[in-house]
C-alpha cells in the first residue's frame, strides 16, 4: 500500500468509493433514508472537490487501485476518512490517519456511529454526541478530539 497526495484525476473514483462505503459499511448503523441523504448518488462527493484540493487529502493505493482516502484541514479537523468496503480492517484507515495527524497537537473529527470505535482506539475522546440534519433527515454522530504527544 502506498499513501500519496490527492490529484484532480482522483475525484471520480473517490466520489464512487465514498458512496459505496457509506451505503455498505455504514448500513449497519444508519437507515436507508439516512444513507441516502449522506451520500445521495455516486457523484455526491464531487461537489466537495475544491475542499479535497485545499485540504491535506491523501489517497491509499494498492496495486494502482484507490482503496481509501482521508482529508484534514489546516485547523486540524479530520474531515473525511473512508476505506473501500473490500479493504476494511486491513490497516488502511490507520495508515491514512498516521500521516494526516502528523505534526498536529490537537485533532478534531465528526465521527459516524460506525467509525467511533476506530477513533476511540486511536485515542480520540467524545466531546459531544450530536444530531445533524441533512435534507430534513436527522443523523447521529460524535464530535471527537485527540491530543497528540508533542
Amino acid at each position: 500500500m502506498i499513501i500519496r497526495q490527492y490529484k484532480n484525476k482522483d475525484c471520480d473514483i473517490v466520489s464512487k468509493l465514498f458512496y459505496e462505503t457509506v451505503h455498505s459499511v455504514n448500513a449497519k448503523d444508519y437507515t436507508v433514508e439516512q444513507l441516502s441523504v449522506w451520500a445521495n448518488n455516486a457523484d455526491s462527493l464531487k461537489i466537495r472537490h475544491n475542499d479535497l484540493l485545499n485540504q491535506n487529502t491523501l489517497i491509499a493505493e494498492m496495486n494502482g487501485v484507490i482503496i481509501g482516502f482521508g482529508s484534514i484541514d489546516k485547523s486540524g479537523c479530520l474531515d473525511l476518512l473512508f476505506v473501500h468496503k473490500d479493504y476494511q480492517k486491513q490497516g488502511v484507515a490507520t495508515a491514512l490517519c498516521n500521516e494526516l495527524e502528523k505534526d498536529l497537537s490537537i485533532i478534531k473529527t465528526y465521527s459516524s456511529i460506525t467509525a467511533k470505535p476506530f477513533f476511540e482506539r486511536r485515542g480520540y475522546v467524545v466531546v459531544k454526541a450530536q444530531e445533524v440534519e441533512r435534507l430534513g433527515v436527522k443523523l447521529n454522530n460524535y464530535e471527537m478530539q485527540k491530543k497528540n504527544a508533542t
